[in-house]
């Protein structure tokens, strides 16, 4: 493990750039992008659930008629593979997600320049007490490195320049096209939410250190930093595009986060040295074996008291069989194909194999932001209306070392 370092020029600031706002999109560009937010919001949220109707209303009682029965996920899968509805609904969602990505890549192109020269004066003055180790003898797993995840064009980890943070910019700002500038992925949602949890549900937790696993550009640490002033924040990463555009932007906030390019099936810290870690949609992108390591290294790597809470997608078992089929569609058509499997594991019990306490075992979701503590009952898994993951609540599992 080495810590990036480079002479700065006489020029250097001795306050860091705004990274992300280098790489301007023209008028042609901005138009752009913003259809693609809507088709894809479109597919998402219409064409989802027009496809929905035409399985409840068509599809299913006609199969039904002829003594066929949708107890599972697979079964819908079979009956809608070769419908009309489904290809269309596949193939619009499919093009408007990898254009997201596509989107942005001129302005990157563009800016990238300078923007590798801010995340390297980032690198070696950090400003803001933050640290970046990368470690160029890392071999990014072959589930990482075998496809592009996300169908994001050369995936998080790939570099084509010296110090090279294209990919941090592209999933950065792609990101925020994707989700239509909503906040939950890319800028911290989660975190705020999983957060206030923590301090209504543990008002006495003040955790001193901290782990985002899979931290992409730390985004998503931030808000941890927030709520619990003073806390140590680190966030590990295969892909150093990621941890060097991150950083520079950390470094530009003020804010001193501590990056470290490690896989997180093995990490460098010592034992107990963290008293909480989390992660964002970051299990279901790793085969399950994996996801069994990297529990067993938060265990190991949590203090007495200390909390895991990862956000992901729910367990198959707490959805009903549309809603499994629902999530299942990003196996086979956004190059994620650990996800079904993940889903079908039982992620507290999971929990349990890696060392935790039943006890302090947890699944359940978490309502959105404004919804918490008043609305906290209404979101159990039992109660009529919940919503799903994703429209107004997270779901969340984990455990506490007690």
């Amino acid at each position: 493990m080495t810590i990036q370092t480079r002479v700065p020029g006489a020029n250097a600031p001795q306050t860091i750039p705004d990274i992300e706002a280098l790489a301007v999109a023209t008028q042609d560009e901005l138009g752009r992008q913003r259809f693609c937010s809507a088709l894809r919001r479109h597919a998402i949220q219409e064409m989802a659930g027009a496809l929905e109707r035409d399985f409840t209303d068509r599809v299913r009682p006609a199969a039904e008629a002829k003594g066929e029965s949708f107890t599972d996920w697979r079964a819908i899968d079979r009956a809608m593979e070769g419908e009309a509805s489904y290809r269309f609904y596949s193939s619009v969602r499919y093009n408007a997600q990898e254009m997201c990505f596509l989107s942005v890549q001129p302005q990157v192109e563009r800016a990238l320049p300078a923007m590798i020269d801010v995340a390297r004066d980032a690198a070696v003055l950090s400003p803001a007490g933050g640290s970046l180790r990368l470690d160029p003898a890392l071999v990014a797993p072959r589930y990482v490195d075998a496809l592009d995840v996300h169908l994001m064009p050369g995936c998080f980890h790939n570099e084509y320049a010296e110090d090279d943070v294209a990919q941090g910019a592209v999933a950065s700002l792609g990101s925020r096209v994707f989700t239509a500038n909503q906040s939950h992925r890319s800028w911290g949602g989660v975190a705020r939410v999983i957060s206030r949890w923590l301090k209504t549900e543990h008002p006495g937790f003040m955790p001193k250190r901290m782990l985002d696993i899979g931290t992409s550009s730390g985004k998503n640490l931030l808000p941890y930093v927030q709520a619990f002033p003073g806390v140590e924040a680190h966030g590990v990463d295969v892909a150093a595009p990621l941890l060097r555009y991150g950083h520079a932007l950390a470094e530009h906030e003020g804010v001193p986060l501590h990056f470290s390019q490690q896989n997180a099936e093995a990490l460098d810290f010592p034992d107990g040295h963290f008293d909480l870690i989390v992660s964002s949609f970051f299990f279901h992108e790793i085969p399950v074996k994996a996801s069994h390591r990297v529990l067993a290294e938060c265990r190991r790597l949590l203090a007495p008291g200390g909390i895991m809470v990862h956000q992901e997608l729910p367990s198959s078992h707490l959805v009903d069989a549309y809603e499994d089929y629902f999530w299942n569609w990003d196996t086979l058509n956004n190059n994620e194909p650990a996800y079904t499997a993940w889903r079908a594991e039982d992620h507290a019990a999971m929990c349990v194999t890696a060392g935790f306490d039943p006890a302090g075992t947890f699944a359940l979701i978490l309502p959105d932001l404004g919804a918490y503590p008043d609305r906290g009952v209404a979101f159990a898994w039992d109660e009529p209306g919940r919503p799903m993951h994703g429209r107004g609540g997270w779901y969340v599992f984990g455990g506490r070392a007690l």
